[in-house]
């Protein structure tokens, strides 16, 4: 069950678009989705989330404003009729570009699609695309099997900051992206052909979860991605998970959550690997893609990347595959017909 507790905010630590982080009287922190509770300042008394950091989860140890009780009424009429978080005390009139009337073509003309099964690999992934092809417009495409609220990501805040993103897409349940999306197919095709996009990476918000069993853990939607890439006519780019720092030894090397993913996919799709990571041939297409140094990579864009706490200099081999990745898609970039231009 859930549990709350009730607090005032003395302080405001940080805002940006979407979402606003505070400190409560009782010195815990929390933020607000001001998208779904309206605006939250000092002095305003706030009912707050408190079960993740209760469970000891990783939240980082904030709470989630539920709402705010001396705000006037919040109404903020969304650009649309269709609902996220739909029949939950939180639903919000979100919209979707679909709504539009404008069907843009079903197809996504070649342009490759990079799917990884952790955010963290996402800013990987676009200095890669980056610094291998100056200049490229890449869009991301944000799936629902982790955080829902894209304003929660601060990587996706730098890469926008950076200019490294000429866009984002909040497919099915998640929310705030620049385009809402109903669901992966269309929020890819909303990216090639409303955002102009000329590489594609989809991937989950922050937050993955996993239990240790086969198929229990959110990246499996991986597979399903990488279909939708190729049913539509992209090129299809398996983002590998791979390292040698975690204690967990099913994550060592090619993680489970890569491998079982690959074979629940349907399509056959490439897959883009570090260097000594490539196993025998199989009905995938592996490619060894040397990336350079991933520590030099993000340094170079000023981005600062963690996975479960270990940057690249920890475990450079989660980052190489990941720049693996974005390196492959960016060569292929120009293959694509000319066909995504808003």
């Amino acid at each position: 069950m859930p549990s709350f507790a009730e607090h005032t905010v003395t302080e405001v630590l940080a805002e940006r678009r979407g979402l606003v982080r505070v400190r409560l009287d009782d010195g815990s922190r929390a933020y607000a989705l001001t998208q779904l509770t309206g605006p939250v300042g000092i002095g305003d008394e706030v009912v707050v989330n408190t079960t993740a950091v209760d469970r000891g989860l990783g939240t980082g140890g904030w709470h989630v404003v539920h709402w705010n009780r001396s705000a006037a009424p919040f109404d903020e009429p969304g650009p649309g009729h269709l609902m996220k978080l739909r029949y939950t005390s939180l639903q919000v009139d979100a919209g979707a570009a679909e709504e539009d009337g404008r069907d843009v073509p079903s197809t996504l003309d070649g342009a490759p699609v990079v799917v990884a099964g952790l955010h963290s690999q996402v800013p990987v992934v676009a200095a890669a695309v980056a610094a291998a092809r100056p200049g490229t417009r890449l869009a991301y495409v944000m799936t629902d099997g982790g955080a829902l609220p894209l304003a929660l990501s601060d990587v996706v805040a730098d890469l926008a900051e950076r200019e490294l993103l000429v866009g984002t897409v909040t497919a099915g349940h998640a929310f705030g992206g620049d385009l809402e999306a109903l669901n992966v197919p269309s929020a890819l095709v909303s990216a090639r052909h409303r955002l102009g996009a000329e590489v594609v990476v989809v991937a989950m918000g922050p937050g993955v979860a996993g239990t240790g069993t086969h198929l229990g853990y959110t990246a499996l939607e991986v597979a399903p991605a990488l279909d939708a890439a190729a049913w539509l006519g992209g090129r299809p780019i398996a983002c590998v998970r791979a390292g040698a720092a975690d204690p967990r030894e099913r994550h060592r090397g090619i993680s489970h959550h890569t491998w079982t993913a690959l074979d629940a996919v349907r399509s056959e799709v490439d897959v883009a690997v570090a260097p000594g990571l490539a196993p025998p041939p199989g009905r995938h297409r592996w490619h060894e893609v040397d990336a350079g140094d991933p520590a030099a990579l993000l340094a170079r864009f000023d981005l600062h990347v963690t996975t479960m706490g270990r940057g690249p200099d920890a475990d450079p081999l989660f980052f190489a595959a990941a720049a693996a990745a974005g390196t492959l898609a960016a060569r292929w970039a120009d293959d694509a017909t000319e066909g995504g231009a808003p």
